[in-house]
């Protein structure tokens, strides 16, 4: 069992940064993938970015090099540093981890097993 817990969400203008954390319980953390979605309201949740256990990182194109996924294994805390944010970012971000995660489907909600509760996100224009 896997406990994922959220943090570092806010309010910031647009342009600006903001750097998500996720720190994981368990003592397997550096066998797992990790990713990260979000929902806006009124929206499907949709994928941001994931890491593999292995450091293979894959991003929603419209985040690609403005958003970076990264993982410390010691500190079992996946983290999504967020720069250059649009208003189009304003959402709810959940981090979420997979025993089995398949680097061709990590984009699919279906490749994770544990969720966090989630973070707000809102990027003001």
């Amino acid at each position: 069992q896997v406990q994922l817990v959220e943090s570092g969400g806010g309010l910031v203008q647009a342009g600006g940064s903001l750097r998500l954390s996720c720190a994981a319980s368990g003592r397997t953390f550096s066998r797992y993938g990790l990713g990260w979605f979000r929902q806006a309201p009124g929206k499907e949740r949709e994928f941001v970015a994931a890491i593999t256990w292995d450091g293979g990182t894959y991003y929603k194109e419209s985040v690609k090099g403005r958003f970076t996924i990264s993982r410390d294994n010691a500190k079992n805390t996946v983290y999504l540093q967020m720069n250059s944010l649009k208003s189009e970012d304003t959402a709810v971000y959940y981090c979420a981890a997979g025993g089995s995660l398949r680097s061709d489907y990590a984009s699919l909600d279906d490749e994770y097993d544990y969720w966090g509760q989630g973070t707000q996100v809102t990027v003001s224009s």
